[in-house]
């Protein structure tokens, strides 16, 4: 049950981000990147703030006993995950912005991005971790699919976009990693020092090499508040309490459904069409997902079928 419950928070999360997608890709015409990514930072700071006060005062008047964390590793968990997540956040939105008019630009960076999935069980290979067949069939079948739904003009030369989207998938891979070594911390709140480490640092990047422009970010309200309040302050926060139930290559497979709303979501409120080559890189996304969780279904199946007959039997001796 812990394993589902993570993986189904994992789930709405790549659906948020999915929607998110296209907000970003707006946004990325008219405004700047690190002003984009500052003010979604700020705004998911201040919404996790205003959650996290009302739940304190929640649990006061209701006489709950309130934790007590420890918060030197909570700002040191929020530090780092703000910092990665700079990286990855940032070259996105840039890489994004980066490519020449008329490429397929979404397309590329939603590949490129999940090459993540690959990256992480690497790591953890190197670091002698056992990666179950399920798992390493997940992550060939995952980007398969990955390649057949964004990709469908191939690979014309390689941009300035690519390899800063590159750049970007290793920052989402040092943060999934980051996140699943803090995962005893509370996701809340180091959700907000991440935001406010990431923020800070957007910031200055901001008022160093851009002209942010108040009317401008006004007129894109609706994406900007979307990313924010629901795909950053709801999305990340359900990430990194998603996490301490789901091990980082089968979360790394389970996010790498974000590109795959996004092409249905496109499909759904724009109206864009799915050819049949993209559709097969859906399905096979969504299966590569399902096959990775069965080594854990098998095991989980197996040890309550051992407790429940532990359990006959010291019913029958007694």
């Amino acid at each position: 049950m812990r394993n589902l419950k993570g993986n189904i928070l994992l789930l709405i999360t790549t659906l948020l981000w999915g929607l998110a997608f296209t907000a970003q890709s707006a946004a990325a015409d008219n405004i700047g990147s690190f002003t984009f990514n500052f003010v979604r930072c700020l705004l998911a700071a201040v919404f996790l703030a205003v959650v996290y006060a009302v739940k304190l005062i929640y649990d006061r008047i209701n006489k709950k006993q309130v934790n007590n964390y420890n918060w030197k590793r909570m700002f040191e968990a929020g530090f780092f995950c703000g910092f990665t997540m700079f990286f990855g956040m940032n070259l996105q939105q840039f890489g994004i912005a980066a490519y020449p008019v008329g490429t397929a630009a979404a397309g590329r960076a939603g590949f490129l991005t999940a090459t993540y999935v690959v990256m992480i069980p690497v790591f953890q290979r190197l670091r002698g971790k056992k990666l179950s067949l399920a798992v390493i069939l997940g992550v060939i079948g995952c980007m398969t699919g990955m390649y057949l739904l964004c990709m469908s003009g191939g690979f014309s030369g390689i941009y300035l976009g690519d390899i800063l989207v590159i750049g970007c998938a290793i920052g989402y891979t040092a943060y999934i990693l980051v996140v699943d070594k803090y995962s005893d911390c509370s996701g809340i709140a180091v959700s907000i020092i991440q935001f406010i480490v990431c923020g800070i640092m957007c910031m200055i990047g901001m008022f160093f090499t851009e002209k942010p422009d108040p009317a401008v970010i006004a007129d894109a309200w609706l994406p900007v508040v979307y990313a924010g309040v629901v795909s950053s302050g709801i999305g990340y926060t359900l990430q990194i309490i998603g996490q301490k139930y789901a091990e980082p290559t089968v979360a790394s497979i389970i996010m790498s459904l974000e590109s795959v709303f996004a092409a249905l979501f496109g499909w759904v409120i724009l109206s864009e069409m799915l050819s049949i080559r993209e559709l097969a890189g859906c399905g096979l996304v969504f299966f590569s997902v399902i096959a990775a969780q069965i080594p854990d279904m098998v095991r989980n199946s197996t040890k309550k079928s051992k407790e429940t007959q532990y359990s006959d039997n010291s019913i029958k001796q007694s």
